[in-house]
């Protein structure tokens, strides 16, 4: 299915059906998935695109000839709101049966604003990134909405005491419904081994070496003998990975470790996905990415999961932790953050008690990001936004 951004688009379309609306989801085209397909009443149509490569600026042109494959292509509907995400298409596209176009800005801006002046909104889903997207174009700040990502119903703990294994016997059971399933009382508490997770690309600006360092730290220093880490996400440069050789890096400094690591690669069936967060204690997303983490999909799926998440100071996660209330951080641009990753796990893991209290408010804290609820403020914003073309047409 992708990464965070494309399931969550995924997700959002099949409820806004849900909710009496039309969806058409134009997607690259892959594998032996057809080129047409209906999912949960979502028309899907495919363009063929390309892998994810290492140049930024291939990146840009391989994004142009795509656009180009898809307005040629005569796969775009008639509309009333087009949603982009995309470098090129909302310059390219100017005619109005498309839809007013909608972009959503999944990333740090980097000049590029100024191009979509004409556009009717420019979307992004934490309060950072609004004000960098409005230091960019500061006339058009009328235009710039925020509407966070929604976690699906599946991810939500639906029993009230988790098992010992922690995992979900049924996770499509949870697919659909507008339900928000009873939150769980426990984390993995009769466990003897436990686990530390990460989910996400294997990439240099995700912390990962962080990550590693600091667990090797606290192995070595015996304070987590019952503890183990696995790592979760794909490494390959076609999905956004740092790659082979940095695999093989992150491997070799960790080697003294490799009995208490997992390393599981691309996970992108959700209900595989789901297991893995309900069958850890502990969700470590140890980003670096100061102008490339604008959200932070992974510690929300963990939290709504029932698995309590300690993340960096990015800003973008302060939307939805604060220290010791619904999650934990770490001081990442400390003069020695593995130092400060390390002592924050230290305190963490020593205090089971604690772990699970925080575990039952960032359940809570998640609950705000339901995908019917968020669903309905992307609703809400479409209906905005029709309502601003039809008094500028007039």
């Amino acid at each position: 299915m992708g990464g965070a951004v494309e399931r969550n688009w995924f997700n959002l379309g099949q409820e806004f059906v849900r909710q009496g609306h039309q969806v058409t989801h134009i997607s690259r085209a892959y594998g032996d998935l057809p080129d047409t397909e209906k999912i949960a009443g979502v028309i899907h149509k495919r363009v063929k695109g390309f892998n994810t490569p290492k140049s930024l600026l291939v990146l840009k042109l391989y994004d142009l000839v795509y656009s180009w494959r898809v307005i040629n292509a005569g796969v775009l509907p008639e509309a009333d709101i087009l949603v982009t995400n995309t470098f090129w298409l909302p310059i390219l596209i100017r005619h109005q049966r498309f839809g007013a176009v909608y972009i959503h800005v999944g990333r740090y801006p980097k000049g590029q604003m100024r191009f979509y002046r004409h556009v009717a909104r420019l979307q992004t889903v934490t309060s950072p990134v609004v004000a960098a997207i409005a230091q960019e174009i500061p006339d058009l700040r009328a235009k710039i909405s925020l509407v966070p990502y929604p976690i699906a119903a599946a991810f939500y703990a639906k029993q009230a005491n988790l098992d010992q294994t922690n995992q979900i016997e049924h996770p499509e059971e949870m697919a659909n419904g507008d339900r928000v399933p009873e939150q769980p009382n426990s984390i993995n508490a009769n466990k003897q081994a436990k686990t530390i997770l990460y989910v996400g690309r294997v990439h240099p600006e995700k912390g990962i070496e962080l990550l590693l360092a600091a667990f090797q730290k606290l192995v070595k220093s015996g304070i987590a003998p019952n503890w183990q880490l696995t790592i979760v996400g794909p490494w390959e440069t076609k999905y956004g990975g740092g790659g082979e050789d940095y695999l093989q890096k992150l491997q070799t400094m960790s080697n003294a470790i490799s009995d208490r690591l997992n390393w599981v690669g691309a996970v992108f069936d959700q209900a595989q996905l789901i297991n893995y967060y309900r069958s850890a204690d502990l969700f470590v997303y140890p980003s670096l990415a100061e102008k490339g983490e604008t959200f932070g999909c992974a510690p929300l799926e963990a939290m709504a999961s029932g698995c309590p998440a300690l993340v960096s100071g990015l800003e973008c996660f302060q939307d939805f932790i604060s220290e010791g209330e619904s999650g934990f951080i770490f001081d990442h641009r400390s003069a020695d953050p593995v130092t400060s990753l390390a002592d924050q796990l230290k305190i963490i893991i020593s205090d089971q008690q604690k772990l699970a209290a925080i575990a039952q408010t960032s359940y809570q804290a998640a609950q705000a990001y339901a995908l019917p609820q968020v669903a309905k403020q992307y609703l809400a914003d479409f209906e905005a936004v029709l309502k601003e073309s039809a008094v500028d047409h007039h």
